[in-house]
């Protein structure tokens, strides 16, 4: 059976390369390419076509979400996707999801849930995330998740601040062999200009709000990172895992030669 919708990048090849072949008529094509790209749930617009222009599903992030929204995202996007990623879900949300969907995979640090039945293969080259205290791993294990979802190798380098910088030398040989290297960093938010200082790969910085009062919420390390004297950093929001988890995926696809 044949797509009525296109809903990946890889269906949308799929599609074409069977109509090149003679399988399909052109107006199946037209009517998958035609299909209305979002599901109207009243209360969300779920964009059903994010896939096909991405290279991922919509993500849903759970804040200010009921527990029943949640699920009948969940439930919309399942009917096109094999492949979901939940942030920022509550204990409530964790437990609704995985009531109705028996796949789904709990990942506890990061308050992310998976729905992966179907793991994509790895890229070859790894994404490095290195966190610079226990306080930061919630948000360095968001960035891991994420990555690791999209079709990444993560290699994770934790607790290896400043503070005390063998730990991060003795891990430097790992993390030189990344593609990209994500940084995550509460208090002065300092471990991101270090690192790039030491490799020549592409530098993800993470503040977080992990610090006493003059860390301002993560405002100081943010700023902090945003002045780095070190080449090649670029700079998330504050505790944003999971946009420098999508955004190292991103440039290691280029790396792998992907469309």
């Amino acid at each position: 059976m044949y797509f009525s919708r296109v809903v990946t990048t890889n269906d949308a090849i799929k599609l074409l390369e069977n109509f090149r072949a003679g399988k399909i008529t052109l107006t199946r094509v037209v009517r998958a390419f035609q299909a209305p790209p979002v599901a109207d749930l009243g209360f969300a617009q779920v964009d059903t076509h994010r896939a096909l222009r991405k290279g991922f599903a919509e993500v849903v992030y759970g804040g200010g979400k009921t527990a029943a929204q949640v699920v009948a995202i969940v439930r919309q996007l399942r009917r096109r996707e094999g492949r979901l990623l939940l942030t920022r879900l509550d204990e409530g949300q964790v437990r609704a999801v995985k009531k109705k969907f028996k796949e789904a995979r709990h990942h506890r640090a990061a308050r992310c849930v998976t729905i992966d039945p179907r793991p994509l293969p790895k890229r070859p080259g790894p994404i490095a995330v290195v966190c610079a205290g226990t306080s930061d791993l919630p948000v360095a294990e968001e960035a891991a998740v994420t990555a690791d979802i999209m079709g990444n190798r993560v290699v994770r380098v934790y607790d290896a601040g400043i503070a005390g910088l063998h730990r991060l030398l003795n891990k430097l040989g790992l993390i030189q062999q990344a593609r990209v290297v994500i940084v995550v960093a509460g208090m002065e938010g300092a471990l991101p200009s270090v690192v790039a200082g030491l490799v020549n790969r592409p530098v993800i910085a993470v503040p977080t709000s992990v610090g006493y009062g003059a860390n301002f919420g993560g405002l100081t390390p943010l700023l902090s990172m945003l002045n780095s004297c070190s080449s090649g950093v670029t700079v998330v929001n504050i505790d944003n895992g999971f946009g420098a988890g999508y955004a190292a995926s991103q440039i290691n696809a280029l790396a792998a030669g992907e469309p």
